[in-house]
């Protein structure tokens, strides 16, 4: 087994990073019993009340719940011309936050699919935060197109329904792609994460002293037993959805890139950016597990679950990501000089120099220098110091999709239509109101649904090892762990 039990040299587990040589710290923390991880992820459901930053945070993302109502209510009675939309700049806070949405998402399906199939352990403490942050990410992506578009009591045009006008979707726009891209991503994730939490609803099930508890965990559950053939089923459908789910991290996101790339605009016409996009997204997605994370396992005592291993290997990913995509900045300047095409040049230079130099330059800032301080493991292994980096990837990758969307709009081939995005109130505050959809969703995920994967988290144990000495297990929840069902999976 990987998760060799470094925490045995010298005494009592304490969360820190201090190895022994050859060996890797642990996976989870002063546990060695099935039934504590159950205990400690359990409780947090099961508590008559949360802590008082849960219903301070629960409350802040509700009232920004309603600013969103209440700004695509007027903007549907008023009209578009709310935003501050102009021509030639038809685009901007609205796809803007769609690309950032559907980018915040990738994190996910990145860890619950393929670190599942490459059999990295040190996806079960986080896949669960991940899966569930996929899943509302998207829900917040939807908005924006479907209320961009203007007219939207007509939105049902988008869908290729028989009709009196014998109007059909052009399936050779790369935005009637994305309505496919993106619906097929969104179900895929949620078949995904709620497959994986089926075992857990059970034990959510089996624990519950109300009623109310019991039918509503039960109903979920499937009627979950924890026999031998529910596991065998359960595991063929996981590994099968993984499967499915993996080259939507990479085409999800190259569609989205498609909606700029397959134009004639100088600034996006360009074969970099399906890969960008895609790096963009993974590097935005692990920030973003990260600034959930750490708040999470302080507020509800999942330290011992989530261990500085595991922030320690997403801030990994965050580096090398972040690496690429400065990478894709350079190549994008350099391709503009080598091609010799002169709107192409102007693009990019009027991009860093010009009326939004000040967006660009805190976009590099953000993405191409924050990532670098995680070569550092003090850096990279410090709980205020990664929220806080966390917080400004997720910044800088928001004016990433705005300088490349407003700025190649607002300076076009014709000089005289040229002009100046100024978001009006009710940009800002649709865009804070997703947020607050967002996280309205996720803190009622945290508060009553498991946050971590219980049965995942207990194969990796050294209890799960049928090699290991001691096999008095306290399973704690009565379905036990299938330790050996994927073979030796640590």
């Amino acid at each position: 087994m990987s998760s060799i039990r470094a925490d045995q040299v010298g005494g009592r587990i304490t969360d820190n990073t201090d190895e022994v040589p050859g060996t890797r710290a642990p996976l989870v923390l002063n546990m060695d019993k099935f039934g504590q991880v159950t205990n400690a992820v359990a409780k947090v459901s099961e508590s008559t009340g949360a802590p008082l930053a849960w219903y301070i945070g629960f409350a802040g993302a509700l009232g920004l719940l309603g600013l969103l109502g209440f700004c695509i209510l007027y903007l549907i009675v008023t009209g578009v011309g709310v935003w501050g939309l102009n021509t030639p700049i038809a685009w901007a806070y609205d796809i803007t936050n769609f690309v950032f949405w559907v980018g915040i998402g990738h994190a996910g399906t990145l860890i619950s699919a393929i670190l599942f199939l490459f059999r990295q352990n040190w996806r079960t403490g986080v896949n669960r935060f991940a899966e569930s942050m996929t899943i509302f990410a998207v829900m917040c992506a939807g908005i924006f197109p479907g209320i961009h578009v203007g007219r939207v009591w007509v939105v049902y045009w988008l869908f290729p329904l028989p009709n009196q006008m014998e109007m059909w979707p052009q399936f050779r726009s790369p935005l009637l792609w994305d309505v496919f891209a993106v619906s097929t991503y969104f179900t895929v994730s949620t078949l995904f994460w709620y497959t994986g939490m089926i075992p857990d609803l059970a034990t959510l099930r089996d624990r519950a002293k109300g009623r109310l508890q019991q039918i509503g965990y039960g109903l979920f559950a499937l009627g979950w037993r924890g026999s031998n053939r529910h596991w065998h089923r359960y595991e063929r459908a996981y590994l099968l959805l993984a499967a499915l789910s993996t080259p939507l991290v990479l085409s999800v996101h190259s569609v989205v890139s498609f909606d700029f790339a397959v134009s004639q605009l100088p600034g996006w016409h360009t074969t970099i950016f399906p890969p960008y996009f895609v790096a963009g997204a993974v590097f935005s997605g692990f920030a973003m597990v990260v600034t959930l994370a750490v708040p999470a396992r302080e507020l509800f005592g999942l330290k011992n679950l989530i261990t500085l291993r595991h922030l320690d290997n997403m801030n990994k990913v965050v580096l090398v990501t972040g690496s690429i995509v400065g990478y894709a900045y350079a190549m994008e300047f350099f391709i503009a000089w080598y091609s010799g095409a002169i709107y192409e040049k102007f693009a990019f230079v009027n991009r860093a120099f010009g009326q939004y130099w000040w967006a660009y330059l805190l976009m590099v800032s953000c993405n191409v220098i924050t990532p670098q301080l995680f070569w550092f493991k003090a850096i990279r292994t410090s709980i205020p110091i990664m929220f806080f980096l966390s917080l400004v990837v997720n910044v800088g990758m928001w004016f990433e999709r705005f300088v490349i969307i407003v700025s190649s709009l607002a300076n076009d081939f014709l000089p005289s239509s040229w002009e100046f995005f100024t978001p009006t109130w009710v940009d800002i505050g649709t865009m804070a109101g997703a947020f607050g959809l967002f996280f309205t969703l996720f803190l009622l995920f945290c508060r009553f649904l498991p946050m971590i994967a219980i049965a995942e988290v207990k194969m990796i144990m050294p209890a799960a090892d049928p090699h290991h000495g001691d096999h008095d297990h306290d399973h704690g929840d009565g379905h036990g762990t299938p330790a050996t069902a994927n073979g030796d999976q640590s």
